[in-house]
């Protein structure tokens, strides 16, 4: 990753690139999502390729379900591999896809990945833009982990997140955010449930600089009215096993 992609402010390293993919490709994801796999929880659904994890964080495939579809590796997969953040993970390559859907209104209380996967997550916004809540775990006062669902209650989150400690990021359609090293471990993120994320300028939003569209941002005075938003999170899973086969871990399975 180039540093021009570093995103300012909070623990090292979070990268944000905009306009990651373009907007036929987007069109070309979304209706490649399948309908009948989505899985209803609480406050939004989501899709797991190949795979949902086990009790003990292990991936299990099949011979037919050991990779991502066509529509993910090209062009998403295939680009983040291009860029080298992946390079060096337990299996070289991104293994898991979780896809959320979140509609206005819907988020995520403040969690962390946590050990199941190569402290590598790169996240592909889709359809609409959404405020990422990074806060550092000492400022947070709590941890929770798992697939995608935090496990404790948390706080919620300030509009300005101007405390020490707490950042926001604003993930554009078509963007891309990669988050490695301390920002992974050392910090918790979530996003409000709101119908609307206020507050948007410089000084507010981390990635402000970086953003594809700030002009857009600040016609609609610093607002971002939340439409459908699709999130592809991509990463490599530690325990990999096949069935009728053995479990892999550090090796390449």
């Amino acid at each position: 990753m180039q540093d021009r992609h570093r995103v300012p402010g909070p623990p090292e390293s979070i990268f944000y690139i905009p306009n990651f993919i373009t907007k036929a490709e987007e069109a070309k994801i979304l209706e490649s999502i399948p309908p009948n796999k989505w899985i209803a929880l609480s406050h939004r659904r989501l899709q797991a390729w190949p795979a949902r994890l086990t009790a003990t964080n292990t991936l299990i495939t099949s011979s037919s379900a050991s990779s991502l579809p066509s529509w993910l590796q090209d062009p998403v997969v295939s680009r983040i591999q291009a860029l080298g953040v992946i390079q060096g993970s337990t299996h070289g390559d991104v293994n898991h896809c979780l896809i959320n859907e979140y509609l206005p209104g819907q988020g995520i209380m403040p969690h962390e990945d946590g050990g199941a996967y190569w402290p590598v997550v790169a996240t592909v916004s889709l359809g609409a833009s959404v405020v990422l809540h990074v806060t550092a775990k000492i400022a947070s006062g709590h941890m929770a982990e798992g697939e995608g669902e935090s496990r404790k209650e948390g706080e919620g989150v300030e509009e300005e997140s101007r405390n020490e400690g707490s950042w926001r990021i604003l993930q554009e359609p078509r963007s891309l955010l990669v988050t490695f090293g301390a920002a992974y471990t050392e910090t918790l993120h979530g996003i409000a449930e709101v119908e609307e994320d206020v507050g948007l300028r410089e000084g507010t939003v981390a990635n402000w600089n970086l953003l594809g569209d700030r002009e857009g941002i600040v016609k609609a005075g610093g607002r971002n009215v939340r439409g459908t938003r699709v999130s592809l999170t991509l990463r490599d899973v530690r325990k990999v096993s096949k069935l009728g086969g053995k479990l892999f871990g550090k090796g390449r399975s």
